[in-house]
């Protein structure tokens, strides 16, 4: 017999045989979910537990090594403590993705009942093993000093804010989704078990709302927990019963409503290229095919049309026997097995003859005229030219320019949540349980690859664990549709963590040269620049970043003479697509670094060269667009212009600007509808929160414009089937556009009210929709003022650093409109400077022959016990009177956050030291000695 290892879990006796990880365990057998897969490697903190009182990552604790142990989850918390940090967290603002919520609580609880009054530094500690890449962690140390408060006795919970009857416009709202996610009773794609899947098909079938059967993830919530000596495989098969129904544990009856196997959930794992180029010659599945729990193995031949692409179908969604891998991220087979031990020995056992070739290893190899074509067409994959004026004349009737080259590396996304699906046949197609930043995006890449009418396949999100641009492409929604769909079964598809570091595209790498010119009073005069990306395997979204990068390149001022050029060229490296700043992160910190040079030629200070030239309402920006009246970049220069000389010799600044939708003449279109369920108004819409908080938002708006309150709103679980094309969350377009389309369907709401003498009951089964759209003109149109982007955020950054070049503060200035949620949006603010600064000193992408040689531990990625003060400042320009403000007039916040932080930190290290960094990250600084 084997041996047993006995252990507490939330005050009940445990035992198992199997010798795994804790996270396996605690997820796999007993369904807490709370405990998350964020990287199996111990970096992330996210399945962190407490061990007899102590905070440990369950990932690296096996179970033969907690016998004898008290384990407790967030389940297994007191009331007490679970509805103070529920409270706290809500109140602080700090939930966004919420993927590393439950460990933060975790790590938080085990600090509190040890140290009941902990110090910020304390508390800096006892969180430092976690990773947040939302929040800048201000909020969650807040949240953790709160908690305490109530925990001691000394603060009582309101739960008022999170009945949210007072949410409005403008009002420091408790997020809609803050319960779940602190818990950890949320459904991310990697917590969808079978019964979930059969719920989700009920529900859309009609049939009954609820399927009763037991969790012990639910029993383990008190001490109130399963009866002595149940074994687990009784405890999961005692499904309860209803007579006559399809809940009576009876898998035939239940494949045959649904129309195929719902007996048990299946997974599938592909088997990755092991070089970056090479030939696949054989793909020997013999071995792989006869381990026991294999439901079948598919290569290229089974894919109907085996390309996808967010925009260019360039991607293989295998590679084939005879054709040549890109990348080491390649598919070379997909493995489905009926669980996750015969999974991984499969995949051990596909045996792949490769021909290993030379790899094209960055920008200048594959621009060489004998470069190996990556792709049949060639290496160059986009290219961009945006001219006005003349920069070539105006350049030398300047009196001062300055020339400089800079280098920028990958980055990595490092969202905390792994890529993951679920898919299942439904209908005449597929349905996918998704975590991406576009449903209907998904829709269509997984149509192309079937070759189907797109309405075959629906696309649901789940709870997003973070996203940053990093989950617009495809990675498991179509392969797990594709196993799905073939072997008629429930799918899951879940990414390692270094699967998705090895597969998902990154922020492009850059080299560019920039050349910028003043008159004499420190006047821009013109800029000259070229721009050359690295966008790895494939296209992703190339074109779109480049063309970004170029556009903004030119900065928020107001000059018109610009000549800039822009490339991207395949390599072998892993591929690079959208990252929050959308390829403007690297283009200004190329450009800001060439203004402080600048400014010093001309006699000027960094702050009044920026001054000077800064766009205002009724100026005209470098592309032609006149800068409408929200425009407030001054404004956020006077924000710290004081600042900024106080701490003369040690600071720096930078300025950024970004668009807001789309733009440039594509259709883009914000879409909701409202519906009156129940008594409640259901927001249907598409759009995507990644964290960034759009859903609160969305309920924000409709409360705000009908004046109901915002306990009887609520957004409906919307997917491609039920709720319209809200766009992809990209281009900081969700709270503008598509929260303008709420507020039209909320003023249709309204009127029907009025009519309705107030009376929401009367409106039952109604539902409100609209469009909005705003058109824009296309790149290069032949108008003196075209109107490239319905709206622009504006930012200044002011960082400061110590004597020993520490950052110590960053004064983070921005105009993003009308704010709608202040709670939200210093947690965004807070979130994307602090992943600006560790893109200019601590994050990096080291690569070797096109392998990516970093793992999630060792990215540079900053931590609770590394972040400065950051000072959230914002600034708006009230509208003039008859002027109608779209959106209440928001302008978005989620990617210029991301930009002005590591220009500015930049600027510092030249007033410190006097040395110019024009390579990121940057080198000899506090954080990073100088590479020899």
């Amino acid at each position: 017999m084997a041996e047993q290892y006995t252990f507490t879990v939330n005050g009940k006796c445990v035992s198992t045989s199997k010798q795994t990880s804790m996270l396996r365990f605690l997820r796999d057998e007993l369904h807490l979910h709370s405990v998350k897969d964020g990287c199996s490697e111990g970096a992330c903190g996210a399945c962190m537990i407490l061990v007899d009182g102590k905070p440990t990552r369950a990932c690296v604790l096996k179970t033969q090594r907690a016998v004898g142990k008290e384990i407790v989850t967030v389940e297994g918390l007191t009331d007490h403590e679970k509805e103070a940090f529920v409270y706290e967290f809500g109140v602080s603002g700090s939930v966004q993705c919420g993927f590393c919520t439950p460990g933060m609580v975790i790590s938080a609880a085990g600090l509190l009942r040890q140290s009941p009054d902990p110090s910020d530094e304390e508390i800096k500690t006892a969180i430092r093993g976690n990773l947040c890449r939302c929040t800048g962690y201000r909020k969650i140390i807040e949240c953790i000093r709160l908690a305490g408060q109530v925990l001691r006795g000394e603060k009582k919970i309101d739960y008022e804010p999170e009945q949210e009857d007072y949410g409005r416009v403008g009002t420091r709202t408790f997020r809609v989704d803050v319960r779940k996610k602190v818990l950890g009773t949320g459904k991310y794609p990697d917590d969808i078990e079978i019964e979930d899947v059969w719920q989700n098909l009920n529900r859309a079938y009609g049939l009954e709302e609820d399927v009763p059967y037991r969790r012990r993830s639910r029993e383990l919530e008190s001490a109130a927990s399963l009866p002595e000596g149940l074994e687990m495989s009784q405890e999961r098969a005692a499904l309860a019963r209803r007579d006559g129904s399809i809940y009576d544990g009876n898998a035939e009856n239940r494949s045959d409503v649904y129309g195929f196997d719902a007996s048990a959930m299946a997974y599938a794992s592909c088997v990755r290229a092991a070089y970056p180029r090479a030939i696949v010659r054989k793909i020997d599945l013999s071995e792989a095919r006869q381990v026991p729990g294999v439901i079948g193995i598919l290569t290229a031949a089974d894919v109907p049309h085996n390309k996808v692409g967010h925009i260019q179908q360039d991607w293989d969604v295998m590679i084939a026997e005879g054709d040549t891998t890109r990348m080491v991220g390649d598919a070379i087979c997909l493995v489905v097995a009926e669980n996750r031990d015969a999974l991984e020995e499969a995949k051990k056992l596909v045996h792949v003859d490769y021909e290993v070739l030379e790899p094209v290893r960055n920008i200048d190899e594959a621009r060489r005229p004998d470069a190996p074509k990556i792709h049949e067409a060639g290496n160059l994959c986009q290219s961009r030219h945006v001219t006005r004026g003349d920069a070539r004349r105006a350049l030398k009737a300047s009196k001062y320019t300055v020339t400089e080259t800079f280098e920028t590396p990958f980055t990595e996304h490092a969202f905390l949540e792994p890529e993951c699906a679920v898919a299942f046949p439904y209908k005449d197609g597929v349905k996918i349980l998704s975590t991406d930043q576009g449903a209907y995006d998904t829709r269509r890449e997984v149509a192309i690859m079937f070759g189907w009418d797109p309405k075959r396949v629906v696309v649901e999100n789940q709870l997003i664990g973070g996203g940053f641009g990093g989950k617009e492409d495809v990675s498991a929604q179509h392969i797990a549709a594709l196993a799905a769909w073939t072997y008629k079964r429930a799918v899951k598809v879940h990414f390692s963590r270094q699967e998705s570091i090895n597969f998902h595209p990154k922020r492009h790498a850059m080299k560019a040269t920039f050349t910028l010119g003043c008159d004499e009073h420190g006047k821009f005069t013109g800029l000259d620049c070229e721009i050359f990306f690295d966008t790895g395997a494939y296209a992703s979204l190339c074109g779109p970043v480049l063309e970004r990068a170029c556009t903004h390149a030119v900065g928020p001022y107001t000059y018109q003479n610009t000549d800039i050029r822009g490339y991207g060229y395949y390599t072998n490296n892993p591929p690079a697509g959208a990252f929050r700043g959308f390829g403007v992160t690297q283009s200004e910190f190329a450009l800001e670094c060439v203004i402080d040079l600048l400014a010093k030629k001309a006699g000027l200070s960094p702050w009044e060269i920026r001054f000077r030239n800064a766009i205002e309402p009724g100026l005209v920006l470098p592309n032609g667009q006149i800068a409408d009246g929200s425009t407030a970049l001054k404004e956020t220069l006077l924000a710290v212009r004081d600042v900024f000389e106080k701490n003369s010799g040690h600071a720096g600044i930078a300025c950024a600007m970004k668009n807001a939708g789309v733009g440039v003449g594509l259709p883009d279109k914000g879409r909701a509808r409202l519906q009156v369920e129940k008594g409640d108004v259901v927001i249907y819409s598409a759009a995507s929160d990644i964290g960034q908080g759009c859903l609160t938002v969305f309920c924000q708006d409709v409360a705000e414009i009908t004046g109901l309150p915002m306990s009887r709103i609520r957004n409906a679980v919307s997917n491609t089937e039920n709720a319209p094309d809200s766009g992809t969350t990209s281009g900081s377009r969700q709270t503008l556009l598509t929260g303008e389309a709420v507020r039209g369907a909320g003023r249709k709401l309204r009127e029907a009210l009025d009519a309705a003498d107030g009376k929401l009951s009367r409106l039952e089964g109604q539902a409100f929709s609209y469009v909005y759209f705003e058109p824009t003109d296309k790149l290069g149109a032949a108008k003196p003022n075209p109107k490239s982007h319905i709206a622009y955020a504006y930012a200044t950054n002011v960082a400061v650093l110590d004597d020993e070049g520490r950052v110590t503060d960053i004064y983070a200035a921005y105009d993003a409109g009308r704010v709608i949620n202040p709670l939200s949006i210093e947690g965004q603010i807070e979130g994307g400077v602090l992943m600006s600064m560790g893109y200019g000193v601590t994050e990096d992408f080291p690569l070797k022959d096109c392998v990516p040689k970093a793992r999630f531990g060792t990215l540079g990625l900053l931590r609770a016990t590394q972040i400065p003060e950051i000072h959230a400042i914002m600034v708006h320009h009230e509208p003039k009177e008859g002027e109608i403000e779209t959106a209440f007039g928001a302008k978005g916040i989620g990617e210029i956050t991301a930009i002005p932080a590591a220009p500015a930190i930049a600027g510092a290290y030249y007033e410190l030291d006097g040395k110019l960094r024009t390579k990121l990250p940057l080198e000899d600084t506090y954080y990073r000695k100088k590479q020899k």
